[in-house]
């Protein structure tokens, strides 16, 4: 039984296995983070992909993603009628249609799972 104020989940060994995986591989990186527990993991990542899924949900029928090629995204913004494209520029995301850095173009952009594990692997993480 799980202790007071907790609950407890059934996943399959497979499932578990990637996790805690993952999780030893990067275990310095995420002590910096605050997360200094296997459990303390499985909530990081399930409040992060909630995020992203607030985040999709919110612009998803405002925003929709043409295309990856390389270095850009281009998305089509239906409240505009007009076609954004965020770049990678000194490594960090820039709207060429708002001219930004930080515009609900490139938050939609960070809510791509396949775009965000691209952006992930190279550093560059979503202004806060």
């Amino acid at each position: 039984m799980p202790k007071d104020g907790f609950k407890s989940i059934t996943v399959s060994e497979t499932v578990y296995d990637k996790f805690f995986d993952v999780y030893q591989k990067s275990k310095e990186e995420l002590l910096m983070k605050g997360v200094n527990s296997f459990s303390g993991y499985i909530t990081y990542m399930l409040e992060e992909t909630v995020q992203k899924d607030k985040t999709f949900a919110r612009y998803a029928p405002k925003l929709e993603k043409i295309s990856v090629d390389g270095d850009r995204v281009v998305l089509k913004d239906n409240i505009k009628n007009r076609i954004a494209e965020v770049t990678i520029q000194r490594g960090e995301l820039f709207c060429q249609l708002c001219e930004k850095k930080d515009c609900f173009h490139i938050g939609f952009v960070f809510s791509l799972p396949d775009v965000y594990e691209i952006l992930s692997a190279k550093g560059i993480r979503h202004p806060k």
